[in-house]
């Protein structure tokens, strides 16, 4: 009621005020009409009586003021007088104004042969016009007519009172029309939603009935998930796998092994690889058995498997199957090293490193595309499975694994980023690379952006049509979802549980690196890529001494780098210019004793060494210079249960959206990353725990288990509208699918 109330009042004072311009407006013009007719009565007046007028203009002065008076008997002409050409009164009425002196009247007309004026008098507005008698060598003077105005001032009052009558009359009418429209309207409009709602709406509310429906059903879902087991976890994404997928186990396509079995002096050791995607993949697996297809490196790999390639993982727990496949040496540098890293890799990341493309990496690539999707097809037990394909090494993979398994599930993850359409247009077998994506059933990225650009180049290369809306593309009637799933690390990470305090982890790495007891540390921990900043992240150290003297000897970055495809000239080239940097930055700085700036690790480093690190360091800076997401930044936060220690990140990763909190710099301003450095090593322990308590936070909540989870349970919804739709089966009581 007041809402109606103050819209009244409104739309009331609205018009209103638009009431007083129009009157305002109108006054004006009415005014100068009357004025106009004054005139034109005055004429009228004076050429009635003008030959009477000529007779008596030279006579009897008592004649001409009978003449005069029977002019003003109009009841509008109040008086007059005659005047002569010198300016002269020949003779007036008795209530002729004595302000209007022919004088005066003849100096300000001059020459002219008619002249007006209005003025006020005590007794009222008068308006005077000064008429002609007799024209060329017989004029004989003018007669000048005063006429009362009263009549105009009582007219104008009476319309103002009529147009503010009807304005108002008009905004109030207009206020309930306006208001009667409005109700009709709202509940023919809720009506017909609550018929849609209710299963009787009509079909053109189907789209809007589908998307509530499914929002409430997620929104239940999750609400139920919270109250159970609260936030995600191995356990919530195990129950969430049975619930939605009946159990199922996963099928996992890599290139990378999650455990590598390496011959040394002593034995056979397992390593756990660098690898951002097998730190999130991992634990994913762990939780949810099921078999992990990837390239079987290690030299005791072979060794290690049965005679299906299998080994159970991890050693010790045996949650999941590494199954292998083996490359030739050639299949390996012109799938691996030449078209995936020489070509795709750089092509991606915008670190101006020019990709080179060549036939014969293309066909190696198109080769082991091939073995690897068969082997994939290989493992699964049903007609329709759930199968992951883990980023760019595998392109081909999900249309070819369709063409064998029609009715599979596939879900492929690019964890790099996905360029703009031009720049992916430089690939020579760009078409084939984004079919072969389309083979999936849902394309996951790990931010928006991404997503867009590959709807991009979707719809500039392909026949296909873009359902924006949904984020999706269709292709002879089946969609391919496009999807942003930010990944994140596992929570808790397993690798802390049994690791060493804060203060014994900080004590243990200043020895190992010959530091003093009071050094500051930095820490940085990247394979040696090109697209990790490593470069730029020294010259900020080396910024951060210039022009902070008081960090001098007191401040090392401890930077662990694993070789990283070492068979690539351009990555031997970093591996130099990164040794020689370090070397040049400790020259420069050795005059001022204490601790050296840099100290470069370049060696693999297993996890827990990894995390004793970042539990050690006062600051940890990730200056990637374009990343998917950079999963050591998220790994630094999970490490910090002591709530201290701040993070520098680059702009251009994905983690820079999900950790704000962080003091984000661009990496290329070496500057200000070295003020940004310096920041960090300033900033107060109230405010470090302040921003780690957000991030740690959000890193707890958004971890790797909702990741996959969210994944998962949308696979699952594509798989039951596949059903519905009838292109799938039900699966039988032994989990396999019958025929339609």
């Amino acid at each position: 009621m007041q809402r109606t109330l103050r819209f009244l009042l409104v739309l009331v004072a609205g018009l209103g005020l638009l009431a007083a311009a129009g009157y305002f407006a109108l006054a004006s013009i009415t005014r100068s009409w009357f004025e106009a007719d004054m005139e034109l009565r005055s004429r009228l007046a004076v050429t009635s009586a003008g030959r009477t007028l000529d007779r008596r203009w030279g006579g009897d002065r008592h004649e001409l003021t009978e003449t005069l008076t029977d002019i003003t008997r109009d009841e509008r002409i109040m008086a007059a007088a005659a005047c002569s050409p010198t300016g002269e009164t020949l003779a007036s009425t008795e209530a002729y104004p004595s302000m209007f002196t022919c004088e005066s009247i003849r100096g300000q007309s001059g020459d002219s042969r008619a002249w007006t004026t209005t003025a006020d008098l005590p007794s009222g507005r008068v308006h005077v016009t000064a008429v002609p008698v007799g024209d060329g060598p017989t004029r004989h003077g003018s007669v000048v007519l005063v006429h009362d105005l009263s009549f105009l001032s009582r007219r104008e009052a009476t319309t103002r009172n009529v147009l503010l009558v009807a304005f108002f009359t008009l905004a109030l009418g207009a206020a309930v029309i306006t208001l009667v429209a409005a109700r009709l309207a709202w509940r023919g409009w809720t009506l017909e939603l609550r018929q849609a709602l209710a299963g009787g709406g009509t079909a053109e509310f189907q789209p809007l009935l589908r998307d509530v429906r499914s929002l409430a059903e997620r929104l239940a879902s999750e609400r139920e998930y919270d109250a159970r087991t609260g936030l995600w976890s191995p356990e919530r994404l195990r129950s969430t796998l049975t619930q939605h997928l009946s159990g199922e186990r996963l099928v996992v396509l890599a290139n990378r092994e999650p455990y590598i079995h390496e011959k040394t002096p002593t034995g056979v050791t397992v390593l756990h690889p660098a690898s951002g995607l097998v730190t999130a993949l991992e634990p994913v697996m762990r939780a949810c058995s099921g078999v992990w297809v990837a390239h079987g490196a290690g030299s005791a790999d072979r060794e290690t498997v049965d005679s299906r390639d299998h080994v159970a993982v991890p050693p010790g727990e045996e949650s999941y199957v590494l199954r292998r496949v083996w490359m030739t040496e050639a299949e390996e540098n012109g799938y691996y090293y030449g078209f995936a890293n020489e070509g795709l890799w750089p092509l991606c990341h915008v670190a101006h490193t020019r990709p080179i493309f060549r036939v014969g990496d293309w066909e190696h690539y198109v080769r082991v595309n091939r073995k690897f999707a068969d082997a994939v097809c290989d493992e699964v037990d049903s007609d329709d499975p759930i199968i992951l394909v883990q980023d760019y090494h595998f392109a081909l993979a999900p249309k070819m694994i369709r063409e064998r398994l029609p009715r599979a599930t596939i879900l492929s993850f690019w964890h790099i980023p996905w360029p703009n359409a031009e720049r992916i247009g430089i690939c020579p077998w760009h078409d084939e690379i984004i079919a072969g994506l389309l083979g999936s059933s849902i394309v996951g990225f790990h931010t928006q952006q991404h997503c867009n650009n590959f709807i991009d180049s979707v719809d500039a290369f392909m026949e296909s049509r873009i359902d924006r809306e949904a984020n999706a593309v269709v292709q002879s009637s089946r969609k391919t979802l496009v999807r942003a799933y930010p990944i994140s690390i596992e929570w808790p990470v397993h690798w802390l549980t049994d690791i060493a305090s804060i203060e014994e982890c900080r004590a243990s790495v200043r020895r190992d690196l010959g530091l003093s007891d009071d050094a500051l540390l930095g820490v940085g921990v990247d394979r040696l890529d090109y697209t990790k900043g490593i470069e730029e992240r020294l010259l900020a150290v080396d910024e951060l001494l210039t022009r902070h003297p008081e960090f001098r000897g007191r401040f090392t970055f401890a930077q662990l780098g694993a070789p990283s495809r070492t068979k690539i000239g351009r990555y031997r080239e970093l591996n130099d210019r990164i040794e020689e940097l370090a070397a040049e930055i400790n020259r420069k700085w050795e005059h001022v004793g204490g601790n050296r700036p840099i100290a470069l690790l370049r060696a693999h480093h297993e996890p827990p060494d990894v995390y004793r690190y970042l539990r050690a360091a006062h600051v940890c800076y990730v200056s990637s210079l374009h990343d998917g997401m950079n999963l050591v930044a998220k790994e630094f936060v999970a490490a910090r249960d002591d709530e201290r220690g701040v993070l520098v990140l680059s702009q251009f990763t994905g983690a820079a959206r999900d950790l704000p909190e962080a003091l984000v710099v661009n990496p290329y301003d070496v500057g200000q990353a070295g003020d940004a450095l310096a920041a960090a090593l300033r900033m107060s322990p109230e405010e470090q725990q302040e921003r780690m308590h957000a991030m740690r936070r959000l890193v707890s909540e958004f971890n790797v288990y909702r990741w996959a989870g969210r994944m998962l349970v949308d696979a699952a919804e594509t798989r039951r509208r596949d059903r519905m739709f009838g292109r799938l089966s039900a699966p039988t009581r032994s989990g396999r699918s019958v025929g339609t």
